[in-house]
């Protein structure tokens, strides 16, 4: 059985998928970290199941990379029961791509998640009068902390053997009526599509199905004007505005408010936070104390680690003599292990955590909104910001988020951009040699100093290939108290990518070094590279580090200490 995952940005799918399959997936607190799908598997009563997390999305038309993603699974790919993931205190608008998944006929259930923010809102669902308007299973859940899913995955599973489908609920009398018109003359004609389903996406315009459209254009042409005459709007606005109202009626009908909302402390905190003067001012402050922060915890526990090593590392030596190509070996590989646990590890996964946690609260959204001019003074979208913050952790993930930019220019610019951004790696040089040989301040110099050169880069690029770059418009979510398990959870994924590629190459490095260092090769290597050290200011001996650099930038931070 394959379980996939639908809904609306920041609604808490992926969160729900990394519950269920233990798959560590990267789940942001800001939309187009997933651009493609992701697969896990799970168990259900004994039985394997797999479970698809698919990009949010706001409709299933086909305006960016996401929804056509999504759109595409859905259509092309085996779904043996949707489980749509709806925000419980945005309902009302998370309804509208509820109906539009109900037009699909397949197996669904409708789950109500951040139920706990909706009561603080004042918000009660009647999820049993929900379930009976729509005919297909509803349950109420709160992903971070677990409650709930089983009886989610229990209902996914009654729906897909009792082929739950639902039932698409009608519009407007005249507006269903050219529905059901254009729906019998498309049924039979539309590749195993639902008609309706087809019908309406003739009716909006849509540009996928219009290629190839079951009719004449000129008979799908007459259904749009005759809505368009009827109503004095574009077919696709009649179509969306009618859906909007539906899911309008909908909420009025399963919705209580008990209270009035209050304005709380966490929204009073926007006031300050994306203030066009305060918000500098605190975005500066935080980021100062994150970095503070981790060279501190880095600086405290690098000490003690590398001791740890320094009284182990002599008596394993001795288990070849020394002077011996063997020694040479064992003692660079042992250096390479210490390295990583001693200088590396201290400082990186402290700066996960944090990365972690300034995500998951909310934080980052907001400095992508407080950075928009910024980025439209060096020519880009505003949307570019999301690909630099996720920079911070990996250059990979940055460049592969620029899919959700929709012009082809923005990509390159951006991706050429995120190059530039200090990952995680490069970030443990910084705080493992700057901060440590020279102090905090120099540190948070160099990462103003590559702020500055990523501005002057990106004007000059947009001057290069000039173009007219639109507004941001960003869903700026509540904030949240971070899960200490999604915090692990999110961490460990970024740290896994070091221990299982980067450290073995740090051990096999060092040891490298080691014996051409024991064969006296490194001196030839360090002459040949002196046109590379020398303009730079550097002594000759770290000419080989360099090359190893390449590879994997904390090697270099390693293999200096090994080296001087």
């Amino acid at each position: 059985m394959r379980i996939v995952l639908v809904g609306q940005p920041n609604c808490g799918k992926s969160t729900i998928f990394n519950y269920l399959s233990g798959y560590r997936a990267i789940t942001s607190n800001f939309p187009g970290t997933t651009v493609k799908y992701t697969l896990g598997k799970l168990y259900v009563d004994g039985r394997e199941c797999e479970c698809v997390d698919l990009p949010g999305t706001y409709s299933l038309s086909s305006s960016d990379a996401a929804e056509r993603e999504t759109r595409r699974f859905l259509l092309e790919e085996q779904v043996d029961v949707i489980v749509d993931v709806a925000d419980a205190s945005l309902l009302s608008r998370s309804l509208e791509l509820t109906l539009e998944l109900l037009e699909l006929e397949k197996p669904m259930i409708l789950v109500l998640n951040m139920v706990d923010e909706a009561e603080r809102k004042g918000i009660v669902i009647d999820e049993g009068k929900l379930s009976e308007i729509l005919a297909i299973p509803v349950v109420k859940t709160i992903a971070y902390t677990g409650q709930g899913l089983t009886d989610m995955v229990r209902q996914a599973l009654r729906a897909w053997r009792e082929s739950i489908v639902g039932r698409p609920l009608p519009f407007s009398r005249d507006v269903e009526e050219v529905v059901e018109a254009l729906k019998e003359e498309v049924k039979g004609r539309t590749g195993g599509l639902p008609a309706r389903f087809v019908a309406l996406k003739l009716l909006e315009g849509d540009p996928e199905f219009a290629k190839s459209p079951p009719l004449p254009s000129a008979k799908v042409e007459s259904y749009r004007r005759h809505l368009e005459d009827r109503h004095g709007r574009p077919s696709d606005v009649v179509v969306s505005s009618e859906r909007h109202a539906l899911a309008m009626n909908i909420y009025e009908e399963v919705v209580r408010v008990v209270r009035s909302p209050r304005l709380s402390l966490r929204d009073r905190l926007d006031d300050w936070v994306m203030h066009p003067v305060w918000g500098y001012a605190i975005l500066v402050a935080v980021f100062f104390c994150l970095f503070f922060g981790v060279f501190k915890v880095g600086s405290f526990l690098e000490e003690p680690l590398l001791g740890v090593f320094d009284r182990i590392s002599p008596a394993v030596a001795r288990l070849a003599p020394e002077g011996g190509m063997l020694h040479a070996l064992i003692k660079g590989g042992l250096d390479g292990v210490a390295g990583g646990v001693g200088i590396v590890l201290p400082y990186l996964v402290p700066f996960l955590l944090a990365l972690a946690a300034l995500e998951d609260s909310g934080y980052l959204p907001r400095v992508a909104f407080l950075l928009d001019s910024f980025m439209h003074r060096i020519g880009l979208h505003g949307k570019s910001v999301v690909p630099f913050l996720l920079g911070y952790g990996c250059s990979v993930p940055a460049v592969m988020a620029t899919r959700i930019l929709e012009s082809e220019r923005d990509r390159m610019i951006t991706a050429v951009l995120a190059t530039f951004i200090p990952c995680s790696a490069r970030t443990v040089i910084i705080l493992g040699l700057v901060s440590y040989c020279l102090g905090p301040l120099y540190a948070m110099g160099i990462y103003i100093l590559n702020l500055a050169v990523v501005g002057l880069s990106g004007m000059l690029m947009s001057r290069i290939y000039p173009e007219v770059t639109p507004g941001l418009i960003l869903e700026v979510p509540r904030y949240h108290l971070p899960s200490l398990r999604s915090l692990i959870t999110k961490s460990w994924y970024r740290l896994k990518e070091f221990i299982t590629i980067a450290w073995p190459l740090l051990i096999g490095g060092s040891a490298l070094l080691a014996l051409l260092q024991h064969f006296g090769l490194h001196r030839l290597l360090n002459k040949a590279l002196t046109v590379v050290t020398l303009p730079l200011g550097l002594p000759r001996e770290v000419g080989t580090t360099l090359i190893f650099g390449v590879l994997r930038k904390e090697l270099s931070l390693i293999m200096l200490f090994e080296a001087l």
